[in-house]
């Protein structure tokens, strides 16, 4: 899975990804780290061009702060908490069997059998894998073993018996 973009629904940025949000600042010079970060270093990168409301910017300084947090700045001043997204079709189209974050965010998931188990309503970052979050209060691990299969035509995820049993 491709990781670190989630899909932007507000009306204003329709077909925009979300690859971070201004956070706070780190030294003089108007960097700020950036929270939630997209794992692709090419958003951060100095040159790169990104969405910041309404408009466009672009990172003119680029670095690692305090335990390896990306710090950037661009060539405008930008709010804190304000999101930095990317158009969506400036994205690297993915693989087989690869999918980014936000592709799968409010897609349906269901049990092996025929058992609905909710929505996807994020996707939790981990140290071994990812798990999807499910509005019903579910975590399920993004692995093999768990999703069976994902179907985007059809929104709806796929996973084993088991992995919803309470411990």
């Amino acid at each position: 899975m491709k990781a670190g973009a989630s899909w932007s629904r507000s009306p204003s940025s329709v077909d925009r990804v979300l690859v971070g949000r201004v956070g706070r600042p780190h030294g003089l010079d108007g960097s700020f780290v950036v929270e939630d970060a997209s794992d692709d270093e090419r958003w951060f990168a100095v040159g790169s061009r990104l969405l910041a409301g309404d408009r466009e910017v672009e990172v003119v300084g680029a670095r690692r702060g305090g335990a390896g947090r990306r710090v950037v700045k661009l060539d405008v001043p930008v709010a804190r908490g304000t999101a930095l997204e990317v158009a969506r079709e400036s994205l690297t189209p993915t693989g087989e069997d690869e999918y980014y974050t936000f592709q799968l965010v409010g897609l349906e998931v269901v049990e092996e059998g025929g058992s609905v188990l909710g929505r996807v309503t994020r996707v939790e970052p981990g140290v071994a894998n990812d798990a999807l979050a499910l509005d019903a209060g579910l975590l399920l691990p993004l692995v093999g073993d768990c999703v069976r299969d994902i179907d985007l035509e059809a929104g709806r995820i796929l996973v084993a018996r088991g992995f919803s049993d309470p411990a």
